[in-house]
């Protein structure tokens, strides 16, 4: 049953069968062959996504899609553009900054993507850049969404990890996501002087007062929503109700920008998006139903943990496993397949679940902008016009970066666990 399992998920991805299809049908093979219950296929399903925290998710969405619209990333562009300077590489380095403030508002990498893209190019291609390094830097700044609360990818791990809550991922992410983000800033600015890149400036620096007061709302939104959770004033999913109500406000009677066809599509593209995630985690529960009933992982997890290999070289191995997988499959479906694999090498090494799922998905967030799925990339390849192979050369910097950062996290735990420790998430 084991091979049965692989062996259809295999040869229906590589058929080009989708991803989400391709585990919902091997999953649905060994539990057909196998007798393991027809009636439990409808209800791994209906289980897989009729969890509350999974709310959060499309509503956190659309937030971000209503803030978006309404003008926010463009003045946080401003504001960003004021604090950076005229220097060379100094635009890039706003880009960064944008996606990074713009991810404490949906925790989609894609979608955050798209905005910061849609809002950068036309002055950074005035500027020199080159449209492949374009689509590459946007495309790994999106991807810090995934660290930097609230992340879409967060929740997901906490309803497979119960030991490890929402408000703790959200804390131990944020440093992590900052570091990731500041390395790429250094990254792009050492590649912009390297290349020539923005040789001569021709936007003047925006007045960091006025451009302060245009992006304030936009800078208050992740003080609210995380406020709000650390004071115990609502939970993460009741956030991402505040967060689209509060953008609905901004956008309606503060900048007066959001018009009701806005709204309506913003409800749609947020429904579009939230249906491809939950049919994603509705089809891989079947999977991941047919893998631990079989006892697929555990034969695995104990082959590994018996040979003796030391902690060191298991956590590289796991993070060499997890970057060719994320260049292969997207972040849920990693979770699924592997998280039973995982956790019992984790509780063998009493590794904190906590740190462990951060350094998941920081690995996860790699994945979203390198070749061949590369999500981000994907987004911003469209938007830029540009081949995704003709951004490697770029993208293999951007990798190296934040590869490194992932490994200093992963050896020195605290990075990651000093916040949620001070703040009482973890002891």
């Amino acid at each position: 049953m084991d091979w049965i399992l692989f062996g259809v998920f295999v040869f229906l991805m590589l058929s080009g069968v989708p991803l989400a299809v391709t585990l919902g049908l091997a999953g649905t093979a060994v539990i057909m062959l196998g007798g393991l219950g027809t009636m439990s296929l409808p209800t791994n399903v209906y289980t897989g996504i009729a969890k509350y925290p999974l709310l959060a998710i499309p509503v956190f969405v659309l937030a971000g899609l209503i803030l978006e619209r309404a003008g926010v990333a463009g003045s946080i562009v401003r504001f960003a553009s004021s604090i950076v300077g005229q220097r060379r590489g100094g635009l890039a380095a706003v880009a960064v900054l944008v996606a990074m403030i713009l991810g404490g508002i949906s925790g989609s990498g894609p979608a955050d993507s798209a905005a910061v893209g849609a809002v950068m190019l036309p002055s950074m291609l005035r500027a020199g850049y080159p449209k492949p390094f374009i689509a590459a830097l946007i495309a790994a700044a999106g991807s810090t969404d995934i660290l930097i609360p609230p992340s879409i990818a967060f929740i997901i791990y906490s309803l497979l990890v119960p030991q490890a809550t929402v408000p703790a991922l959200f804390a131990a992410g944020m440093i992590p996501g900052i570091l990731s983000g500041f390395t790429l800033i250094a990254v792009a600015s050492w590649l912009s002087v390297r290349n020539n890149f923005e040789a001569e400036h021709h936007e003047a620096r925006p007045p960091f007062w006025r451009s302060l007061k245009e992006a304030f709302w936009g800078l208050a939104a992740p003080v609210i929503i995380l406020g709000g959770m650390r004071s115990g004033w609502f939970t993460p999913t009741e956030a991402a109700v505040v967060a689209a109500f509060y953008g609905f406000f901004v956008g309606v009677f503060i900048y007066r920008s959001l018009s009701w066809r806005d709204i309506i599509e913003s409800l749609a593209e947020s429904a579009e998006i939230s249906a491809v995630i939950l049919l994603v985690v509705a089809l891989a529960s079947v999977f991941a139903y047919a893998s631990n009933t079989l006892g697929t992982f555990d034969h695995l997890a104990s082959a590994l943990v018996g040979t003796g290999t030391s902690e060191v070289v298991v956590l590289l191995g796991i993070t060499l496993l997890l970057l060719i997988a994320g260049m292969f499959l997207d972040a849920i479906s990693i979770y699924f397949i592997f998280l039973p694999l995982l956790l019992p090498i984790a509780a063998h090494f009493n590794w904190n679940l906590v740190w462990f799922g951060v350094i998941i998905t920081m690995n996860l967030a790699i994945g979203q902008f390198h070749p061949p799925l590369g999500v981000n990339l994907m987004v911003t390849c469209r938007l830029s016009g540009v081949s995704m192979e003709s951004t490697i050369p770029w993208v293999i910097w951007m990798v190296i970066a934040m590869t490194g950062t992932m490994l200093l996290v992963t050896f020195v735990p605290e990075i990651a666990l000093w916040l949620p420790r001070t703040l009482g998430y973890v002891d």
